[in-house]
């Protein structure tokens, strides 16, 4: 039986949202409108000018923005455009990723782990981000076609995805995996429900209801900020 490593992926491994980045995109090849910009516009100030009760600025806040702005837009979207756009986010930002969970993914992959990956960003995205980093399995938002190859506007099994510890019960009992030697890597407080099952959790940059939470169980924290990792 294969050991077994979940990442967490926006934030985690990549260095910003797949999510944010592909909806802006859209936006610049017109599949969306720029008028949409205004939907998530006060939350991205809060964020950057650090305006929020946290000290990431309210980034989830932000964050949930951008994916009511995509869920409510992509309806009708042909999934060829939406192909073209994921290749331009690709093209531009693949190699935007932090050096502690680019080189621990490398370093689990080459011991013989059955790498994992969730996220809240769709899968069309997070396969094609996810493929060149040797992960075993993906999990994100499905957003279903139509018989037109064009996208419904609805997300399969959306609640599998919102509790990110059932889905690493789903790949253990699908794929024969063990949570001996398990090691789970995430960033926020969502991340907690897979982080409490792995042997050593690790929280990586994260947020503060996660560092908290971290604290009171002893879990590994690490921080990278700029050139220097630091281990809390």
């Amino acid at each position: 039986m294969k050991k077994v490593a979940i990442f967490d992926v926006d934030g985690t491994i990549f260095r910003s949202s797949l999510l944010i980045e592909l909806v802006e995109v859209m936006i610049e090849r017109e599949l969306f409108s720029s008028a949409l910009r205004k939907k998530y516009e006060r939350e991205q100030k809060v964020w950057q000018n650090r305006e929020g009760l946290s000290q990431q600025g309210d980034y989830e806040a932000y964050l949930n923005k951008v994916i009511e702005v995509f869920v409510q837009n992509i309806k009708g979207i042909g999934y060829g455009d939406f192909k073209d756009s994921v290749k331009v986010v690709m093209e531009r930002h693949q190699a935007r990723t932090y050096r502690y969970t680019r080189d621990l993914v490398k370093e689990l992959k080459s011991k013989g782990y059955f790498m994992l990956a969730i996220s809240q960003s769709p899968k069309g995205i997070l396969d094609e981000f996810c493929k060149k980093y040797g992960f075993d399995k993906v999990y994100g938002r499905f957003y279903e076609l139509g018989p037109s190859e064009q996208f419904t506007g609805k997300v399969i099994d959306e609640h599998l995805i919102s509790n990110k510890a059932n889905i690493l019960k789903r790949a253990i009992e699908r794929e024969g995996l063990t949570l001996r030697g398990s090691i789970g890597v995430g960033d926020t407080e969502g991340d907690i429900s897979f982080l409490e099952m792995v042997e050593k959790p690790i929280c990586f940059n994260p947020n503060s209801l996660l560092y908290r939470h971290a604290k009171r169980m002893g879990w590994e924290v690490v921080v990278e900020r700029k050139d220097v990792i630091y281990r809390l």
